[in-house]
């Protein structure tokens, strides 16, 4: 476990909200339907979106950290512009949205490094955290973390400690950690927030499982993962989970249905009442001040803890 510099009398801490930044024809529950060749003719509702969470954030005194698709930047740049000025932090969402466990590592890397350039170009700013599109970074595609630290990269959120049928590492803690890469740099790892619930680990740090869940329920499984001790919980959303007026395809099989479009027109209103019930940060300031006692490495196939 991590090592705690809080004291049970410290004040609850502050959480870590994230958005990342992609249009709905970008998901993957959408793929079947919608291919990258039709993206530029589909009409784009990320930058209405983004901006009405933006007007909610400025109304609730919330900082967040913006994980930013490089294909969003490079056609919204004045969004990327909204996002700086409003003191939020930005983080790098990879270019195209592909997993990175479909990619090759060299395709993978060029992606990477043309969204962290613009990025930067875009803010003036050096962009120090990653986050994989899908939660990709599972046993198959570890070698990811050796190509962020390659580019420069100091901390990465993409780690879902669950089993699921298209992501996951659920052997992973789920509280931060240190990766020593096989180069020998560190990179810090933001995993999401899952909790246990009927024996179960389960996901409640946003997206889909927030949609899905009755709110009073997802309020109980978020409260409770922050019990165990004094590490904030990591929540995420994206812009166009609250946008129930979004194109409707059809083809798409029962689940992708389920996972794109179930429950998007109450899902502002619930994700109001979350900000009214608990506290939200940008995710590298919610971890200010924590100290990374549990190291892993990242071996074929697998994350090995050192001693």
């Amino acid at each position: 476990m991590l090592a705690r510099t809080t004291t049970a009398n410290s004040p609850a801490p502050i959480n870590a909200m994230t958005i990342d930044v992609e249009d709905y024809f970008h998901t993957l529950a959408l793929s079947g339907a919608v291919s990258r060749a039709d993206w530029h003719r589909l009409p784009s509702r990320v930058e209405m979106n983004t901006d009405r969470l933006l007007e909610l954030f400025e109304q609730q005194d919330v900082k967040a950290t913006f994980f930013i698709l490089g294909w969003v930047a490079e056609r919204f740049p004045n969004l990327v512009h909204r996002i700086a000025a409003g003191g939020h932090e930005i983080g790098c969402y990879g270019y195209h949205h592909e997993s990175a466990h479909d990619q090759l590592p060299a395709t993978f890397r060029e992606e990477t490094r043309r969204a962290k350039f613009l990025l930067e170009d875009l803010t003036g700013q050096r962009i120090d955290g990653y986050r994989a599109v899908n939660c990709s970074v599972t046993r198959s595609s570890l070698w990811v973390l050796d190509v962020l630290v390659e580019l420069g990269f100091k901390w990465d959120a993409s780690i879902y400690p669950i089993y699921h049928d298209q992501y996951g590492l659920p052997e992973t803690p789920s509280e931060p950690y240190t990766i020593i890469t096989r180069s020998g740099r560190s990179l810090s790892e933001f995993p999401f927030t899952t909790t246990h619930f009927m024996g179960l680990q389960v996901p409640v740090s946003g997206g889909g499982s927030f949609r899905q869940m009755p709110y009073p329920l997802f309020r109980y499984l978020f409260r409770a993962a922050g019990q165990s001790g004094n590490t904030p919980r990591v929540f995420y959303l994206h812009p166009w989970e609250i946008d129930p007026e979004q194109p409707h395809f059809s083809g798409l099989s029962l689940v992708s249905r389920l996972r794109h479009y179930r429950h998007l027109k109450p899902c502002f209103k619930q994700f109001k009442r979350l900000l009214d019930d608990f506290q939200f940060t940008t995710l590298s300031q919610s971890f200010t001040g924590h100290r990374w006692a549990t190291t892993y490495t990242n071996l074929d196939g697998s994350l090995v803890q050192l001693t």
